[in-house]
Order: structure tokens, then sequence, then C-alpha cells
């Protein structure tokens, strides 16, 4: 089974951003995915929600929206208004995560859950039955461009093995520092989504490079 590939528009030209959105729509890509950071709960801000009802616009592709910020339940329906098929939120973020989950369930989107290179794998036990999908940060959130964090390929092993044994069907995704390296051993470890910014769109040709993702 193919991995999903999903183009971290953080890593895009917003000055041409129509221009790199369509690439995308042209592209093997199956989702896009979107970071939202607040400067708080990470140090760094990305945009907010006038920006991306634009690039909702620019794709038919599912987005795969990923909330670095404190408080994550106050936007769920901005971003059930965006169309996201994920909506992503931090197990540090949220100290009622099963809450959080059925709300944006009952928003009609794809709960997913994400954890911190600090944060232990086991922290989700209780959890995994009732999320469509684990994110697994391989860097430190906040920025892009990092080096991948060579311990998360064992916590992909661990979380595939919790994943199994539970009988949870979640998907298992990571972002951070993935390229065509470290995404082929992360699919050996058992990932699904690989999230990519810097290896796709500064590329030679970030058409190919997506292609050579989706065959890792």
């Amino acid at each position: 089974m193919k991995p999903i590939v999903s183009p971290s528009i953080l890593s895009a030209d917003f000055a041409h951003l129509s221009k790199d959105m369509e690439m995308i729509n042209r592209s093997e890509a199956d989702w896009v995915h979107i970071d939202i950071m607040d400067g708080v709960f990470v140090p760094n801000i990305s945009f907010g929600f006038p920006v991306l009802k634009y690039v909702a616009q620019l794709t038919d592709k599912p987005l795969d929206v990923h909330l670095m910020i404190v408080q994550p339940e106050k936007f769920i329906n901005e971003v059930k208004a965006l169309g996201a098929h994920v909506m992503n939120v931090h197990y540090e973020a949220c100290p009622h995560l099963h809450r959080v989950i059925q709300q944006i369930r009952e928003a009609g989107m794809q709960p997913a859950v994400t954890i911190n290179p600090a944060t232990p794998v086991a922290l989700l036990q209780d959890i995994i039955q009732d999320v469509y999908m684990v994110l697994v940060m391989s860097v430190n959130p906040g920025f892009g461009g990092q080096t991948f964090i060579e311990h998360s390929l064992a916590k992909v092993r661990e979380l595939r093995e919790l994943i199994d044994r539970t009988g949870s069907e979640a998907l298992i995704e990571v972002d951070g520092g993935v390229n065509m390296e470290t995404g082929a051993k992360l699919i050996e470890a058992g990932a699904d989504v690989l999230v990519a910014g810097s290896a796709l769109f500064k590329a030679e040709n970030p058409i190919e490079a997506i292609k050579q993702m989706k065959s890792l």
C-alpha cells in the first residue's frame, strides 16, 4: 500500500501561493497539510483563517489541518468551515482530549492527535481507539526545515505496536524533516502518512518529488 503524502504549505512560496497550490493539484499528493501556529503553544505564528479560506478555495485535495495552538477546541467551527478532512490537535494542548476528539467528530471531521518529540506514545493508550490518526512530530514544532529526530523511528514502531495490540484503525502520520531517506525509514517502521515541506517544495521538480515519495 502506497503512503499518503501530505505536502506542508508552510514551505510554499506565499508570494506565488496559487502557483504552488496548482502544482499540488496536478501532483499525486493525497492531502494538503496546513499548520496553524499561535505564537503561544509554539514560538512562531503561521497564518490565520482568512488566508486558509483562500487556500481551501484553491484545491480539491482533502485538507489535513494541524493546530499548534492552545485551546484548539475554540476553533472547531472555523476549521470545519474550511471543509477540512482532518482536524489535528496536540495532546499537550488538550487537558480534556477525549471531549475535544468527540467535538471534532460531531462537527463532521476526522479527529487526530499529535504528540511532541518528548511526549511518550504510552500516553495515547486510553485514546487510541477514538482517533482517526496520530501525528508523531519528528522535529520540535514551530518551524520548518528542521533536522529529523532519529528517535522518532522508535516512536513510530511503538505506536504501530499499540495500534495493532488494541485493534485501533488509527493511521500514523509523521511530520518534520521528512525526505526520501527518512520517509523510507518511516514507512518501514509503520508510518502511513508522510508530511513533507522543504523536500517537496524546494525540489527541482516538486511533482516528480511527490511521485517519488508516493512510491516509497
